[in-house]
């Protein structure tokens, strides 16, 4: 493919022209990717790369069947989606039979944060409630509406929590308040959120909605623990509120053995609301929200019309539709329960080999490798952890790293991920862990965190081992210069890799 500009140009104009809040994966030693195919990407000097962060080319990227379709409704008609047009009806009604029954009213949108933010003001409606209740570290989206939510993205220290958003503890049984030693996680967590419903009723006030991403990823691949989200569920709507499962991320058979990932907790648990995006239009800006036929009629009632000029238009109905086809077509359900548990079977042999890793969690193609420096205290191996997804970039593997003090290993490919490419992503990463290890000695936590001095490494008993800089093991950095695997520039001097 011919390019406009070298990559330094690119690079130049984006600093100049592009706001400096977008930062760019691998900020340091950043790709440049001018084509993809299936789950791979290219550079500018025809390097592949296996992506393992693109969970938006969600059946492969630049896939025929989706080309086909959107270049052929795009050659017919694309326009207002106030027009009655049978794309957006057809998608509605195939969606909503990948839903429980009561799940039948779609509202379509452009992003997952516009869903989200559509999904607020469902709920706000549906009985004249305000107040919301978040997870620790979650993320919803980029709308004001949605960062007030989104505590993943507070500034500590200069962010004031609004009155009408209550923050509960992540169900995080590793790492979390109530861990895997704990009699009851599910209820600890659970009567967690019962107790700000009873707090914000002491102060008058009324719960809208209880939000949370089936799966939590920004927050570092988190599963609840079973039967969380049904006390959650059971507590929010007796106080009144409904409860919003985020699926932006989640949806469309990442998991596996079900289409959604909130159905892995049952088929007695169905959301009042659900939030889609992302993987929707194998990276087509298309989004949904689906409802109840209750809450939608409450929403119309309050006379404000509400109207989307291109969310569910005639190509992004189309894009979606045959999305939904391949996903069916290729079995990318059964494809993700078996590359999936294959990879993680992997992994695991993995943590019994490399004390860096102290937990491997994930279902499907939805996986995080949580590095520590003490298995005892969980220290985590933030810096570590970012070293090695510099690593693996040279390795020709796309990794992220993300959670609240970014030491968890991302794996979210696209659906179409083979066990050859979890056999590669495997070998590399215990390459990389075994050298790093090897560096670091037997004493992870007497590791010397320099920000000046160039990385090298010397043999045990003498280690001062130079990753990129962190500041205190414990500490965690100023959450709003977190991004999904993104390094801030203070972070992305390579100059402080350790060589290997």
């Amino acid at each position: 493919m011919c390019e406009l500009y070298s990559k330094q140009d690119t690079l130049a104009l984006r600093k100049k022209h592009i706001g400096p809040s977008c930062k760019i994966f691998f900020a340091a030693d950043p790709i440049k990717i001018v084509r993809a195919q299936r789950q791979y990407m290219f550079d500018e000097k025809g390097e592949q790369y296996l992506d393992c962060i693109n969970n938006v080319a969600h059946v492969g990227h630049c896939h025929p069947e989706v080309v086909k379709a959107a270049m052929k409704q795009m050659e017919l008609l694309n326009t207002n989606s106030r027009f009655l047009h049978d794309n957006i009806v057809e998608y509605a009604k195939r969606l909503c039979a990948t839903l429980p029954e009561k799940l039948s009213v779609c509202y379509f949108t452009n992003s997952g944060s516009e869903a989200n933010d559509l999904a607020l003001r469902l709920a706000r409606q549906f009985r004249g409630h305000q107040d919301v209740i978040t997870l620790d570290h979650a993320y919803h989206g980029h709308l004001t509406s949605l960062i007030e939510i989104s505590p993943y993205k507070f500034r500590k220290g200069k962010d004031v929590k609004k009155e009408f958003v209550h923050v509960a503890p992540i169900p995080d049984t590793y790492r979390g308040k109530y861990r895997e030693d704990h009699p009851d996680p599910t209820s600890a967590y659970a009567d967690e959120v019962k107790k700000i419903i009873e707090e914000a009723h002491k102060n008058g006030r009324k719960i809208a909605a209880f939000i949370a991403e089936s799966m939590q990823s920004c927050g570092g691949q988190v599963i609840p623990p079973t039967g969380y989200f049904q006390k959650v569920a059971e507590y929010v709507r007796a106080a009144g509120g409904v409860f919003i499962a985020d699926e932006v991320q989640v949806g469309f058979g990442r998991v596996g053995k079900h289409f959604w990932s909130f159905q892995m907790h049952g088929e007695d648990f169905v959301p009042d609301i659900v939030t889609m995006g992302k993987p929707m239009g194998n990276g087509h800006p298309v989004a949904c929200v689906v409802t109840t036929k209750e809450i939608a009629e409450a929403f119309c009632s309050s006379g404000m019309e509400y109207f989307n000029t291109y969310g569910g238009n005639p190509v992004s109905s189309a894009v979606a539709l045959a999305v939904l086809d391949i996903i069916e077509n290729e079995d990318l359900q059964g494809n993700a329960t078996r590359v999936g548990g294959y990879l993680t079977e992997l992994l695991k042999k993995q943590k019994a080999k490399h004390t860096l890793i102290g937990d491997v969690r994930g279902v499907g193609l939805f996986i995080g490798i949580d590095l520590v420096k003490d298995h005892q205290r969980r220290t985590p191996a933030t810096a570590e952890a970012q070293h090695v997804i510099y690593k693996m970039k040279e390795k020709r593997v796309l990794l992220s790293a993300d959670g609240p003090h970014r030491n968890v290993l991302k794996i979210k490919p696209p659906m179409c991920f083979s066990e050859e490419d979890a056999k590669f992503l495997v070998d590399q990463l215990d390459g990389i862990l075994t050298v790093l290890e090897e560096a670091i000695g037997t004493n992870p936590e007497g590791v010397t965190i320099s920000e000046n001095t160039p990385g090298r490494t010397k043999k045990p008993k003498e280690a001062h081992v130079e990753l990129l800089s962190e500041g205190a093991p414990e500490q965690k950095e100023n959450p709003s210069q977190k991004r999904n695997g993104l390094c801030t520039d203070k972070q992305s001097q390579l100059s402080k890799r350790l060589k290997t």
